[in-house]
């Protein structure tokens, strides 16, 4: 027998190891993966965003670490005769307090950064998922169904993007007193967030509802439940993470402005716009105090952003073009 006639055997090396042959292709997420990698700017947002990632879920270790709890006054790291000015420079930073104290309380800036991370970060992931959720769910119903769906969930987008969201969520927040603060600014974000996200996905579905997997899947007896899972969610998944990457800084910073206005989270919950609001009184005798939590913020944003336009550039290309 030729040795072209022979089958093979058990064992045999894959036809991805016989030189010549070719190799088989990488999955998306490493391709995608990949990519960012090589990237030297969205390697470096990569990093910077899961540093503080960490930061916001190891902020009780860090600050026991710190040794110091972010509620926690230390009378003697503060001059009472200069106003109540930290001792030393740079706004008191040394061995016992890593990145100085607060004016006046004295309490520990590193510890109030670390869990104005957590509270920062929290929210706006969970005012995210909200968003990401209720948008998807609307913009493929809007555009797969049509119809009167589309035209009742359509004019409810607009509805929604035609209020000013700003003053609502600062009336929503100043009524309502005697509620946890983190949930509430959570759901008052997300409720005003999800209209951008589902004009999206709607206009994807559209595109995709008359393709020929999904009228071969329509053909072949399928419901519409699982062709919008099987065969419409999957295709759009793209654009829904790179979107969702790129709400992430405006969440940050919504949160940060309601804390600066005073209407988001209250002492001695800590939060970076409360704690910039709080410094801006000191900007001239202790500008550390105004440039930590200002440079937290600064980094969370712009790292979110540039691996939000990262993520859009690889995952759905034909967005950035004019």
């Amino acid at each position: 027998m030729s040795p072209t006639a022979q089958t093979a055997a058990p064992g045999d090396a894959p036809a991805a190891d016989i030189p010549g042959s070719p190799a088989p292709p990488d999955a998306p997420w490493r391709t995608t993966w990949r990519r960012l990698w090589n990237d030297r700017g969205s390697r470096f947002a990569l990093l910077t965003a899961a540093l503080l990632i960490l930061v916001a879920l190891a902020a009780p270790l860090l600050s026991r670490l710190g040794g110091w709890p972010p509620t926690a006054f230390d009378t003697s790291a503060i001059d009472p005769y200069l106003g109540g000015l930290p001792r030393g420079p740079l706004g008191g930073i040394g061995a016992e307090h890593w990145l100085g104290v607060e004016p006046v309380t004295g309490r520990d800036l590193f510890a109030r950064v670390v869990h104005g991370a957590q509270v920062s970060l929290t929210i706006a992931f969970a005012a995210t998922a909200i968003v990401v959720v209720t948008g998807t769910a609307a913009g493929i119903a809007a555009g797969y169904f049509g119809g009167r769906i589309d035209t009742v969930l359509s004019r409810l987008m607009d509805l929604t993007m035609s209020f000013p969201s700003l003053i609502f969520m600062i009336a929503m927040m100043s009524v309502a007193q005697d509620v946890n603060r983190v949930v509430l600014m959570t759901v008052v974000i997300g409720v005003f967030g999800w209209p951008g996200i589902a004009r999206v996905v709607r206009a994807e579905a559209l595109s995709l509802r008359h393709r020929e997997y999904v009228e071969a899947a329509r053909a072949c007896g399928c419901g519409p439940w699982r062709i919008l899972t099987r065969q419409v969610l999957p295709n759009i998944s793209g654009p829904v993470i790179a979107y969702t990457t790129l709400l992430i800084p405006g969440m940050i910073s919504t949160e940060a402005a309601l804390s600066f206005l005073g209407v988001g989270v209250r002492p001695p919950t800590s939060s970076w716009g409360q704690m910039i609001a709080e410094a801006v009184t000191y900007y001239e005798t202790d500008p550390m105090y105004f440039i930590v939590p200002s440079a937290f913020l600064f980094a969370a944003v712009l790292a979110f952003t540039v691996l939000g336009d990262a993520l859009r550039d690889i995952l759905d290309p034909q967005a950035g073009r004019p």
